[in-house]
């Protein structure tokens, strides 16, 4: 008989107990769920979120703890130790100022002046006139143009990458590092911890014992990994005695020079820049420098050298990020795309736009502006891949020109308006780039220049393949369920 009791109370106890723990459950995923709307994010996003959370909960709330938490409106670190900063506040003003009274513009900045002042208030990124700029499509070009600038390297190097590999590539950057330490140059290196996630600690270590600062970017060690995980650093930035500066879409990996087995040789872009932007670079780069280290550096007379170019070449050096009060990049895209009269140009890896940029580019096309696009016609993301694809039937129906890169897998983030603006850098046009991620591009008003970019890209297209309506109606039906199956859940990488 009290065995019976017992199995009884035990029988009633776990039933309750069963009946707390659902009741726990289902209230935190509920009030996960409202606080995601709550947050007011991009629809898609939100919806897939919280598409997550009912269909599969445990997996989704754990997701959600990981990668889903909304941080870009805190303010991941305070600027304002940096006399820098108050300095640009000061200079974009005035520049601001300038370019609503019209007064003493170059005829190369008349068609530009809405962006250049969207982007001094959005991003504080002033117009540098006095520019060279060099363009890289390869591996091999872009490295061997690094490689001789950081030997020349006299006073200062300053390197910041998304990923480092230790390859061959790395390898020799990373001697050459050593060496011009031992020779007196200060070096600063700055890598993502999450892109440089298989970078050995010897690799560090021995760029640390030859007196190099080196520091990885928002390390993620549990139980930081939830605020930290979904906001990278994907900038690439290289500045040389600051004087020149490198930015673009290539990483220090050997698969830039030799490309892959599975997707063989990766095309990217790359710029080579001297004369007033290469001060906006370095001021990146102290920036994040501040960011890590905490480190605030003075010494202006090394670090700012008087520019000597005297070539006309106007640019912006934009940034965008968690940081930030705007999606800059984004913002400035969307306003480009819908300020083009003739053509539109743009080549990006990951395709994966908001609502904003889509409706951008249909309603450009729609009004008889000749868009075209160039995607990978393989990937390194499976995911990304298909759920790219999933925009091609919307595109098509609109009149855009969609194309598929076949020499190889095409990296490069670039886009060309008119044959008068040109933009390149690290963002890709996906919602990570316009909304998670640290990113660089640069904005040229120029155009010998945004020419030079557009010959290139007309060149990809001979290697790509079109894709029509008629092609595209009948790709094989599991295609479809793919890129609908990734598009669904593409918010979520």
């Amino acid at each position: 008989m009290g065995m019976v009791a017992l199995n009884i109370l035990t029988e009633t106890f776990l039933n309750h107990l069963t009946t707390l723990l659902w009741a726990i459950y289902i209230i935190t995923v509920l009030s996960t769920a409202a606080m995601i709307i709550h947050e007011k994010r991009d629809p898609a996003k939100t919806s897939t979120w919280v598409l997550l959370l009912i269909t599969l909960p445990i997996l989704g709330l754990l997701l959600y703890i990981v990668f889903g938490q909304n941080r870009r409106k805190e303010k991941l670190f305070s600027r304002k130790e940096i006399q820098d900063i108050e300095q640009i506040e000061y200079l974009s003003h005035k520049q601001v100022i300038r370019f609503s009274s019209k007064t003493d513009i170059h005829h190369k900045l008349a068609d530009h002046l809405s962006i250049i002042t969207l982007l001094l208030n959005n991003s504080k990124a002033l117009l540098t006139e006095k520019n060279e700029v060099e363009i890289f499509q390869t591996g091999n070009q872009a490295f061997d143009s690094i490689i001789e600038s950081l030997y020349s390297a006299t006073s200062s190097i300053h390197i910041e990458f998304y990923i480092i590999n230790d390859d061959k590539l790395g390898n020799r950057i990373k001697n050459i590092l050593i060496t011009k330490a031992k020779e007196g140059v200060k070096v600063r290196v700055l890598f993502d911890d999450v892109g440089s996630w298989s970078l050995p600690k010897r690799y560090v270590k021995e760029l640390k014992d030859a007196g190099i600062e080196i520091y990885p970017f928002m390390e993620v060690r549990f139980p930081l990994l939830t605020s930290r995980v979904n906001y990278r650093n994907h900038r690439k930035v290289v500045v040389v005695d600051g004087k020149v500066g490198y930015l673009g879409g290539m990483n220090i990996a050997d698969r830039y020079i030799e490309g892959t087995r599975r997707l063989g040789q990766w095309y990217d872009t790359m710029l080579k820049i001297e004369g007033e932007a290469v001060h906006s670079l370095q001021v990146i780069f102290l920036i994040d420098w501040y960011f890590v280290t905490g480190k605030i550096i003075r010494e202006r007379n090394i670090y700012f050298p008087q520019p000597t170019v005297t070539s006309y070449h106007p640019l912006q050096i934009v940034t965008s990020g968690p940081d930030s009060d705007w999606a800059s990049i984004m913002q400035a895209f969307f306003h480009a795309i819908t300020r083009a009269n003739k053509h539109i140009y743009i080549s990006t890896p990951y395709f994966i736009p908001n609502e904003s940029i889509l409706t951008a580019l249909k309603t450009a096309a729609l009004s008889g502006i000749d868009v075209r696009i160039i995607l990978p016609g393989k990937s390194d993301s499976t995911v990304v891949y298909w759920s790219s694809l999933s925009y091609v039937s919307e595109l098509l129906e609109a009149g855009i020109k969609v194309y598929l890169y076949q020499n190889g897998f095409n990296h490069s983030k670039v886009m060309m308006i008119d044959g008068k603006l040109a933009m390149v850098g690290s963002a890709n046009m996906d919602i990570r780039s316009f909304e998670d991620n640290f990113e660089v591009a640069a904005f040229i008003y120029d155009n010998q220049v945004t020419e030079r970019l557009e010959e290139n890209f007309l060149s990809n297209l001979v290697q790509s393949q079109v894709i029509t309506p008629q092609s595209w109606s009948k790709r094989p039906l599991k295609n479809s369920y793919k890129e609908a199956l990734a598009r669904l859940i593409s918010p979520l990488f």
